[in-house]
């Protein structure tokens, strides 16, 4: 079978369709054992979805004052010792689960808590160490570059080209495309497996997306806004 590299799904279900692909990328809680084992016995590697700056859960010590504007979870303290034990246990339920590496997602720090950056490097050196995960996939966290790409074995390039926004979905403007093809640049000097993932709701958008991130020898994937489709 010819797979296509990657998908990436928070949905439930269509095992059937996730078959056609190398990797996956699911939410843990949607997915028990039984799926899993039939998933890894058909060639499909699974990696479990996890955060590790912010918190849809209930109140919690570590959480922060702050919210994500367009997902509404809680920012957090990064070096909060029961926040690191919390998503070191995710880490660990995730791969007594079978599935067989984990995705690491909300990395930007850089952007909204830069005195983080160092706690989250110790939090992804901890998952690495801890779960002991066959594959590690890290969403941008290009504040913790290079030193990100010696414990990770993938890094995705998220809106690389095309994002969505109020309106709906458009690519980058000019300047920003720019500074993501700089970006891109020096992910192709790490030892790192590379993808984008793009979101569009058009042909045209989503031919743009993945002829732009092939100039820059990334695998592209294109998705809508809550990574519904497989």
């Amino acid at each position: 079978m010819n797979r296509q590299p990657i998908c990436f799904y928070y949905g439930a279900g269509q095992l059937d369709a996730l078959t056609r692909y190398q990797r996956v990328v699911l939410q843990p809680e949607f997915y028990p054992p039984e799926q899993l084992v039939h998933l890894a016995e058909r060639g499909v590697q699974t990696l479990g979805y996890l955060s590790l700056s912010e918190d849809q859960g209930p109140p919690a010590p570590w959480q922060r004052p702050e919210r994500n504007p367009d997902w509404g979870g809680a920012f957090v303290y990064v070096d909060h010792p029961l926040w690191v034990d919390h998503v070191v246990g995710q880490a660990r339920a995730a791969m007594a689960a079978g599935f067989s590496g984990l995705f690491l997602d909300t990395l930007n720090v850089e952007l909204t808590f830069p005195e983080d950056v160092p706690h989250l490097l110790k939090l992804v050196a901890a998952i690495a160490e801890e779960a002991q995960p066959a594959y590690l996939l890290a969403n941008r966290g290009f504040g913790m570059l290079p030193r990100l790409a010696e414990l990770v074995d993938g890094v995705v390039f998220e809106s690389f080209s095309a994002r969505w926004t109020a309106d709906g979905y458009a690519p980058w403007p000019p300047d920003v495309l720019e500074f993501h093809a700089q970006i891109a640049e020096r992910l192709l000097q790490l030892d790192v497996e590379l993808y984008a993932l793009d979101y569009a709701d058009s042909p045209g958008l989503a031919d743009f997306a993945v002829r732009r991130a092939w100039q820059f020898g990334l695998q592209c994937v294109v998705s809508d806004r809550a990574l519904s489709r497989v």
